[in-house]
């Protein structure tokens, strides 16, 4: 048996589950390059009148940017927050600007949550290596982060 069957036979994992594993990852190495190479709406938070910043939300030690495929998906977040009848000022960002510039620029663990108000259809985007540079990753350990030993 190939080395690769071996080990599908050692972890319990059947060649199903593994074309399984292979079809999602492929079918979201898609729904990157898409979300990559689409402008996205990004509401602009901070004080009214004041410095205007990307707009984020935090969970479990992430901070995530909110992005939004176009107006009736933002709207749709802003129902949800109660918030519909307040204008809400966004900048249209290209995806891969969010994750290549803007996720780096946070200073902390920062990924992309596009469309977070529409339950299954909402896609996050955390900040790993493969979507975001290898320098904002988190899944990669400090040496490997700058380049050697720290």
């Amino acid at each position: 048996m190939s080395e690769n069957g071996d080990r599908i036979a050692d972890s319990g994992t059947t060649p199903a589950q593994v074309a399984e594993v292979a079809a999602r990852r492929r079918e979201f190495a898609e729904l990157l390059g898409e979300f990559r190479r689409t402008p996205v709406l990004v509401p602009l938070g901070g004080d009214p009148g004041g410095e205007q910043a990307l707009l984020t939300a935090d969970f479990s030690g992430v901070r995530f940017i909110l992005a939004f495929s176009d107006e009736q998906a933002l709207a749709r977040y802003a129902t949800a927050r109660g918030e519909s009848a307040r204008e809400w000022a966004y900048q249209r960002i290209l995806g891969a600007r969010l994750l290549d510039v803007a996720v780096p620029a946070a200073g902390v663990p920062c990924g992309v949550a596009l469309d977070c108000a529409d339950g299954s259809d909402g896609v996050v985007f955390p900040p790993v290596v493969g979507i975001v540079p290898d320098g904002a990753a988190v899944d990669l350990g400090d040496e490997t982060r700058h380049g050697g030993a720290v």
